[in-house]
């Protein structure tokens, strides 16, 4: 089959249009790698828009009322988007927002890239006891329909392509080196060694994992969600601080002899790098998200076992100089440059609508 040759990005600025389903102000890893990511693209001189959930009518998601589902965001979706008309368009997430995107692009016949933020199947599973495999049948759907999606890691890049997962793009992750620093450090009024949680109090993060471990010293969370209140009540001897952010959320990582991150099911884990930026090391089962960000090390940052009680105390050994070093390979402008090399940029004006089927096999060439 002749192959055709894909439309260059357009030199100065690109208008970059992101539609995510989670943003301000939620507060995850994906708003958290989004909102840093669009003001590093700004720094670079693109003009970057966010459309999410606050301009439009929400409800609360079942089961998990902090995050906020658009409600028949179509027509409204649409006109912000031609409003815009922007150069790429990048869907984010899979909900409302993501949907109606999708559906506008496929009729226009406008190229897009996705990306595999969260393993919803699993979620959902953790949750209300669904299957995995009917959610995984229509996320391939979703986004084997854009030319290609992004993701954090090599291992989740090898398990989705296993899937059937097509036009699977390299898109990793950064760190705020001046905020995550191993000074100053919260001087716990708790026995040490101090093994710390930082992220959403969440069925899926699996976080009693981690409470149940019989370790010594003491045990911090850090962090809101549906689930605080029960875990307080059955843990009273954990310290639970609630969410902290900024100077705070530094000073509790730093603070930290070992950060503990239990969750089996995260696709990368912006924690682990702020743990580690901040001279704590890592004890983590061996899974997606730890395994690839330890992988490299130079020295020993943390530890992972399928034995997470084993992990943590290997950990109390690593090298803190080496755990901020390792943080220091990730940077937040690399992670906007390798977004804007995986976009698909529309074509010029003008020219008759490609199939679909036509961008992927271009995506291909390309890749």
């Amino acid at each position: 089959m002749k192959s055709r040759k894909l439309v260059e990005p357009r030199s100065g600025p690109h208008r970059i249009l992101i539609i995510s389903d989670a943003w301000l102000p939620q507060v995850n890893g994906v708003v958290r790698t989004l909102s840093t990511v669009a003001g590093e693209l700004a720094a670079m001189g693109h003009e970057v828009e966010v459309i999410g959930p606050d301009r439009f009518r929400t409800l609360p998601c079942p089961t998990y009322p902090d995050i906020r589902l658009s409600l028949l965001p179509r027509r409204r979706l649409v006109r912000l988007i031609e409003s815009f008309a922007p150069d790429a368009l990048h869907i984010s997430t899979e909900g409302p927002l993501g949907i109606a995107a999708r559906a506008w692009a496929l009729r226009r016949g406008k190229p897009f890239t996705t990306a595999f933020h969260t393993r919803f199947p699993e979620y959902v599973q953790a949750r209300i006891g669904l299957p995995t495999g009917p959610l995984y049948a229509w996320l391939r759907r979703f986004h084997n329909a854009g030319v290609g999606v992004m993701v954090a890691t090599a291992s989740l890049r090898e398990d989705l392509t296993a899937r059937g997962f097509r036009h699977v793009r390299a898109w990793s992750r950064g760190v705020d080196l001046e905020l995550f620093r191993p000074e100053p450090r919260e001087q716990w009024d708790l026995p040490r060694p101090v093994f710390l949680y930082v992220g959403r109090v969440a069925v899926e993060k699996n976080i009693g994992a981690f409470l149940d471990l019989d370790l010594p010293g003491s045990k911090v969370v850090v962090g809101g969600g549906p689930q605080l209140a029960s875990l307080k009540r059955k843990y009273p001897g954990v310290h639970f601080t609630g969410p902290r952010h900024g100077a705070p959320l530094a000073r509790a990582y730093a603070g930290a002899d070992v950060f503990v991150f239990p969750s089996l099911t995260d696709t990368f884990g912006l924690v682990i790098l702020e743990a580690l930026a901040c001279g704590t090391p890592v004890a983590a089962y061996p899974v997606t998200g730890p395994r690839d960000v330890l992988a490299e090390a130079d020295g020993v940052v943390g530890a992972l076992d399928t034995d997470l009680r084993a992990a943590a105390m290997r950990a109390l050994d690593a090298d803190r100089a080496a755990c901020r070093a390792h943080a220091e390979r990730f940077s937040w402008r690399a992670c906007a440059e390798s977004f804007v090399i995986n976009l698909a940029p529309f074509p010029p004006e003008g020219l008759p609508k490609v199939p679909v089927g036509s961008l992927l096999e271009c995506a291909d060439i390309k890749a």
